[in-house]
């Protein structure tokens, strides 16, 4: 038996035999041609098969995924005709005169060293879908078939990693568990993975891969990040009593659907979800959540080789709001910046990204952007109750010049004659220490307050959330970060501002009772923790 320590990136348990997943990839060599032509017509067929390929797996994507993390295949087809890769190629073939199998594998390499010498995980996780698309232009020219392969029993897949294309092309009824050497917890394989609602540990180590083979037996837990090889019949059997009560304790949550988050003692709550784009209305509504506390606008740029216009993000927002029928839907402006890059907004290299250029500055000095956003936002506002905040906030003079944003916007769509609600609620998120400590005259400029933690946190503590060397030093629980949000629920209360909290300390049960001591108002978490929340609410007194 055997233990190893990787990275959670779905919680649960899997029990069961392992299949070790083998790539076909193709040796390339470097060969001498003669005629460059005939090189770049292989290259511009395989491209068109690789095209076919990835819009098959696009399809299976949608139906199991959904559109928004469908989307990185459409974003791999989009690479695939990108000028710059294709220059490379290109220029490989005919200024050294050599296969194009090795032009691309050279390119691919170029490029995937570009992208993982970059500053934020985001960005360096890319390199892996260079290399995907890459090998699948490769075994294209090579006229093999990529390995969209799916196995016909229930297996755990390990590997050294996968590409989002090896993953998605499982038949996931087939798979019990995802397991991988290396892998980002921020990469597109590890977010299929979680909204495949598969268990998956990643980042195991190198190590892994010389003590598995097909059929040896593994325990994943997902919770954990734990992996174990060969276990014995008594860890065997208290891993399958600890699925059997994640299976129970599913059944015994589905039984508060319906029910009231309301406390022993008559305190009532509001418990919402927070969201990342529109396919994840389904499971909010599974989940029996009461609205959405923060919807992440920042995705529809995210997944957009260009500003997405008004009307993209008019539809956008009122399929959401539709489709909550009436609950209320919490709606942030832009916060790029930071971990989140966007190649078409041309932001500078910052050598501190964090406290840096990025969401309501980019709004405030960009205003065309901005304004943009908030013409679509009030345009959907009357197809349900629409509330928008605005991220990143450390100044009173922020404060006045978003709801003045607003006002101007208004009076355009009445001058128009567009239609708008004149219900919208307008809040801040309290995400710096800035905020939370002028609570007291920010408060009277707003309708509400959201507490992002993971912000708060980080900055309260001088920690990058995004440096793993000092995860130690990452005190979520800290009191100094209690403190401060503590601080802005008064501050509301006193102001008749409610206050919710979004940021993942919203999902903490260890915090529940404390965070309803302070009259937190409302709680926002994502789709899965709404009904554990409730069981928790509903246990607590108050009195």
């Amino acid at each position: 038996m055997k233990l190893f320590h990787g990275k959670g990136v779905y919680g649960a348990i899997a029990i069961g035999c392992v299949s070790v997943f083998k790539r076909q990839e193709a040796s390339v060599r470097r060969t001498h041609i003669t005629d460059a032509a005939t090189e770049l017509e292989r290259v511009e067929n395989a491209k068109s098969k690789a095209l076919e390929q990835l819009s098959a797996i696009h399809e299976k994507a949608l139906k199991e995924v959904g559109e928004t993390h469908a989307q990185i295949f459409e974003i791999h087809m989009m690479m695939i005709e990108d000028d710059d890769y294709n220059d490379s190629i290109r220029s490989i073939i005919e200024t050294q005169m050599v296969n194009a199998e090795y032009a691309v594998a050279v390119t691919s390499d170029n490029f995937a060293a570009m992208f993982s010498s970059m500053d934020d995980d985001y960005m360096q996780a890319r390199s892996a879908d260079v290399k995907d698309i890459s090998n699948r232009i490769i075994s294209c020219l090579s006229d093999g078939e990529n390995s969209d392969s799916e196995s016909d029993s229930r297996m755990i897949i390990c590997s050294d990693d996968l590409a989002p294309s090896e993953t998605v092309s499982f038949d996931k009824e087939n798979v019990l568990a995802f397991v991988t050497a290396f892998g980002s917890s921020s990469s597109h394989t590890a977010i299929l993975a979680r909204n495949m609602n598969i268990p998956a540990v990643i980042c195991v180590g190198e190590e892994f891969l010389n003590d598995i083979s097909d059929g040896c037996m593994m325990i994943v837990d997902g919770h954990k990040g734990e992996v174990i090889i060969d276990p014995d019949e008594e860890t065997v059997a208290a891993y399958t009593a600890k699925q059997q009560e994640d299976a129970h304790r599913k059944d015994l949550l589905q039984q508060l659907r319906g029910k009231d988050n309301i406390t022993r003692d008559g305190t009532r709550i509001n418990i919402f979800a927070n969201i990342s784009g529109v396919d994840g209305i389904g499971a909010i509504l599974a989940n029996d959540a009461g609205g959405i506390g923060l919807f992440r606008s920042e995705f529809l740029y995210l997944e957009s080789d260009d500003y997405p216009t008004e009307e993209q993000q008019f539809t956008a927002y009122r399929k959401v709001l539709e489709s909550m029928a009436g609950k209320k839907v919490i709606i942030r402006t832009l916060d790029i910046g930071a971990d989140k890059q966007i190649d078409y907004f041309g932001l500078e290299h910052e050598d501190n990204p964090a406290m840096g250029f990025r969401a309501v500055r980019i709004c405030l000095e960009r205003p065309e952007v901005f304004r943009t956003q908030l013409r679509a936002l009030y345009r959907a506002s009357v197809f349900g109750e629409l509330g928008i905040m605005f991220p990143m906030i450390t100044s009173v003079n922020e404060v006045a010049e978003c709801p003045a944003m607003c006002d101007m916007v208004k009076r355009e769509l009445s001058e128009e004659g567009m239609p708008f609600s004149d219900k919208v609620e307008v809040g801040i998120m309290i995400e710096t220490p800035a905020a939370a400590i002028i609570s007291d005259r920010l408060a009277p400029m707003v309708d509400f307050f959201s507490v992002g933690t993971n912000d708060l946190t980080q900055y309260t503590l001088a920690c990058d959330r995004q440096n793993s060397k000092i995860e130690r030093f990452v005190d979520t629980h800290h009191e100094a970060v209690l403190r401060l949000i503590e601080m802005a629920a008064v501050n509301a209360h006193a102001n008749n501002v409610w206050i919710g909290i979004c940021g993942e300390l919203a999902a903490d049960t260890s915090l529940t009772e404390r965070f309803l001591r302070m009259r937190i108002d409302e709680l926002s978490v994502s789709a899965p923790f709404v009904l554990p929340i409730r069981e928790k609410v509903r246990s607590i007194d108050l009195s």
